[in-house]
């Protein structure tokens, strides 16, 4: 997406891409992306991110892709005593499908070295969760480990879509491609997606409404996984949204809330 088209994002994003388009040019300079693709030869296999939701769901139990955090930029610092790796083994010793790790650091104080961490401390797929707009950070996220990566319609035009997604999964990798809204959901779909995130946050107001799972929900084919994100914060806000057969969920700010984010996963979900 170029700088003109980001005129029409909301404040926030356009912001945030721009320091991410200076962050890659400044990344370029100390490791080039050759190297991240060499790097990702000697990672291990990707863990299935996608398989890891479904077995889940077919075993009649929630999928949760559970986030590890430190802060937002609606917000602010959500999480003093942030340790990733601990966070992690908590969250798969409470039932988490997969994790997802945010990497941002200027926006939501994230780090890659967080995903390494988390990934060597636990067997579950693991998704970087970043603002995703450049191949270099495709060949990076494979690099440091990453099983899944996050494409936001909101931040791409339709040929980095489509080019970013088959990027990353000539590199093994699954997509877990968000979108906001019908317009969104319909370029999305342009693509042969097995998993779709509705995320339930309005970019412009950072006001959250369940009810933008339902209304896309309408729009979506069989056989596409759907996770919700943002807004799921009690056990019936999960029961509504398993009445609707919308059986995988994103959560992450309800749980870092916690003294103990793991028992806040099995409280709600389990």
């Amino acid at each position: 997406m170029t700088d003109a088209a980001d005129n029409e994002l909301p404040t926030i994003l356009a912001k945030i891409l721009t320091r991410k388009r200076e962050e890659i040019a400044e990344r370029r300079q100390a490791v080039s992306e050759q190297e991240w693709l060499a790097r990702a030869k000697t990672q291990s296999a990707p863990r299935g991110f996608v398989s890891a939701l479904n077995a889940c769901i077919d075993g009649g139990d929630p999928a949760v892709i559970a986030e590890i955090k430190k802060a937002s930029p609606s917000r602010g610092v959500i999480r003093e005593d942030f340790r990733p790796a601990e966070i992690a083994i908590d969250y798969a010793a409470a039932g988490a499908s997969c994790l997802s790790v945010l990497t941002d650091a200027d926006y939501f104080q994230g780090h890659e070295d967080y995903l390494i961490a988390v990934r060597e401390a636990c067997d579950l797929p693991v998704i970087r969760k970043d603002f995703i707009i450049d191949g270099y950070q495709i060949a990076e996220a494979r690099g440091i480990g990453a099983d899944c990566i996050l494409l936001i319609v909101a931040a791409l035009d339709d040929a980095q879509l489509k080019d970013l997604h088959q990027q990353a999964t000539a590199l093994g990798m699954d997509v877990l491609v968000e979108v906001h809204d019908i317009f969104e959901l319909e370029r999305a779909l342009m693509l042969d997606l097995p998993l779709v995130g509705i995320n339930n946050r309005d970019l412009r107001t950072f006001e959250t409404s369940l009810d933008t799972t339902f209304e896309l929900l309408k729009r979506i084919p069989q056989g596409v996984t759907v996770v919700t994100e943002s807004g799921i914060n009690t056990r019936d806000d999960v029961a509504r949204m398993r009445e609707y057969d919308v059986n995988a969920f994103l959560v992450g700010e309800a749980f870092m809330r916690e003294e103990e984010p793991g028992s806040a996963l099995r409280r709600m979900f389990f």
